[in-house]
């Protein structure tokens, strides 16, 4: 079982404690992947706009986030 197997299994736990810091977790591994798929598409010339539809965020957030990577 891998690492990110065993981290979104734990992310159901009855236990407090153990469900929480795999949320935690997951929280970062998500905003890792984000951060690299948001410049994948900037480097293939996607617009903010497009970057948002993906996202279902507005582009106003989405750029917000990630004006400051130099996208």
């Amino acid at each position: 079982m891998s690492d990110a197997t065993a981290v979104a299994a734990a992310a159901s736990s009855k236990d407090p404690g153990v469900g929480l810091a795999a949320v935690a977790s997951l929280r970062t591994v998500l905003e890792s992947l984000e951060e690299l798929q948001v410049g994948n598409a900037r480097d293939q010339g996607w617009s903010w706009q497009q970057i948002a539809e993906a996202l279902h965020v507005s582009r106003q957030a989405v750029h917000k986030k990630y004006r400051r990577f130099g996208f």
